[in-house]
């Protein structure tokens, strides 16, 4: 809320405005906020710098825990194997968006907020409709054995079939659907999240009567 303050009070401050820039230089804007303190801002800064990795702390996690969980084979692979992976591939990113800061996390989480939308329907489909909102009917002492477990056809077809949809009505710097170009505007997430709903819920009840118990 405080950096979101000084972001939104950047224009009324000409040095603040100077440092932010027209790309949203969070660096220059707090040094032009420090820079009164002199070299107490400075150190600040240095602080603040040297915090910034942590930042990367859950990615870091998320990626490995999320490799594990694919397949039994990979749970045998160390996971800072798997931390090493995520950050050759973070460091070249963070190189490039450091001097587009703004305008790549806008572009980034935008992305983002699209296939997590149809993920959350999904699950939300599957413990409401089909599970009854009950967390007993959840097969938790085999969780970790697949037989056990829902094959998943129907989420991954229910998820690109909403990824289609997505793509025809995305709005984005870098993209913009034939839909969207018709004038409706970025309506991506609504129309994922119908998707996912009206694709998931046949395709579920077939996966369910095809193996049933799963």
């Amino acid at each position: 809320m405080v950096g979101a303050a000084f972001a939104a009070a950047a224009p009324q401050v000409p040095s603040w405005q100077l440092g932010y820039g027209e790309n949203g230089n969070l660096g220059g804007l707090l040094l032009a906020i420090f820079a009164p303190t002199k070299g107490f801002g400075n150190f600040v800064l240095v602080v603040l710098a040297l915090n910034t990795s942590c930042a990367a702390a859950p990615t870091m996690y998320s990626f490995g825990t999320s490799f594990l969980a694919i397949t039994p084979a990979l749970a045998r692979v160390p996971r800072y194997i798997f931390v090493i992976i995520s950050e050759i591939i973070l460091i070249p990113l963070a190189i490039i968006g450091a001097k587009r800061f703004y305008s790549t996390i806008v572009n980034v989480l935008s992305v983002i907020g699209y296939w997590t939308t149809a993920y959350g329907i999904i699950i939300l489909t599957e413990h409401f409709l089909f599970r009854h909102a009950s967390f007993r009917s959840y097969n938790t002492a085999h969780w970790d054995q697949s037989r056990h477990l829902p094959v998943g056809i129907a989420a991954a077809a229910s998820f690109l079939c909403a990824v289609a949809f997505i793509v025809l009505c995305m709005e984005q710097t870098w993209f913009t659907g034939p839909i969207a170009k018709m004038g409706t505007g970025d309506i991506g997430v609504f129309v994922a999240a119908g998707a996912a709903v009206v694709f998931y819920v046949p395709l579920r009840a077939l996966e369910r009567k095809v193996w049933p118990g799963r």
